[in-house]
């Protein structure tokens, strides 16, 4: 009999994390707030959120469970609706997708697993205190760089002439390739650890002008001007602007000797080439 997977939250990277995982041999169960299917062939999709918990006994007989759903302004839903049933179904697995957002801003400089959170923004705050709830019922925890990949890349951006190169000095963004991430959870259902943090980032902190030249070069169209962060900020919405508050390269290692994941797309050049 298949191993069950249950996943709150098949956004982005958990519809590719259902399919490795059916790919893989798992049964797998997840959740959209409607309840209706989405881009997962041979995924059971039901309805979850705030005001629409999951009905008893739905996780009883699962093998792991893994949360990609973003605290609110309330807190974690999941946490809150959901806790008590997962400590009950008792999975050999749990994990929680974070961000390297509750590093806060180290002005460019390293971080990794054992550098001390201190979040700059509120959405960042909520995710760090849903890390403790999370790690409280024994999850790993996967702290996120910048996810991008396949219609949600910096190719894309250019294709719908959307892209801007801001240029902050000295500016730097980690990311992770979707595809990347669902190979980090699938090695980390082989080496179970309760309470562990990973950073699933790629190799390679860049300059984010630097990665819309390249798509611009990949792509064969000229790139657009270079903008000052100074001029550019004041015509980027709130959200935008949220993004440049932090500045930090973000180590990967532990993600690679304890899990041992060698990345498919080291740094945005390969990942870009993917999407294209």
């Amino acid at each position: 009999m298949a191993k069950r997977f249950f996943l709150f939250g098949l956004g982005f990277s958990g519809r590719v994390i259902a399919r490795n995982l059916t790919q893989a041999g798992w049964s797998v169960m997840g959740t959209t707030r409607s309840g209706e299917a989405v881009d997962c062939p041979g995924v059971e999709v039901l309805a979850f959120d705030r005001g629409h918990p999951l009905p008893p006994g739905c996780l009883t007989g699962v093998d792991a469970v893994l949360s990609s759903v973003p605290p609110d302004s309330q807190g974690d839903p999941v946490l809150d609706h959901m806790a008590e049933s997962i400590r009950a179904a008792a999975p050999a697995w749990i994990g929680y997708l974070s961000t390297t957002g509750v590093y806060g801003d180290h002005g460019g400089a390293w971080v990794d697993e054992e550098t001390a959170p201190h979040p700059n923004l509120d959405r960042s705050r909520r995710r760090l205190a849903a890390e403790t709830g999370w790690r409280d019922l024994g999850a790993q925890i996967f702290r996120l760089a910048g996810i991008y990949g396949p219609g949600r890349s910096a190719v894309d951006t250019v294709r719908e002439g959307q892209a801007r190169r801001v240029v902050k000095p000295g500016q730097v963004f980690s990311r992770i390739h979707v595809e990347d991430i669902a190979a980090a959870v699938l090695a980390s259902l082989d080496r179970p650890n309760a309470g562990a943090v990973y950073n699933l980032c790629d190799d390679d902190a860049a300059p984010p002008q630097e990665v819309i030249a390249y798509a611009c070069a990949l792509l064969g169209v000229e790139p657009p001007p270079e903008i000052a962060w100074e001029e550019a900020k004041a015509t980027l919405s709130p959200m935008a602007q949220s993004f440049y508050a932090d500045n930090k390269r973000v180590h990967n290692g532990k993600m690679k000797a304890e899990l041992g994941v060698r990345l498919a797309y080291p740094s945005y050049r390969e990942g870009l080439k993917s999407c294209l």
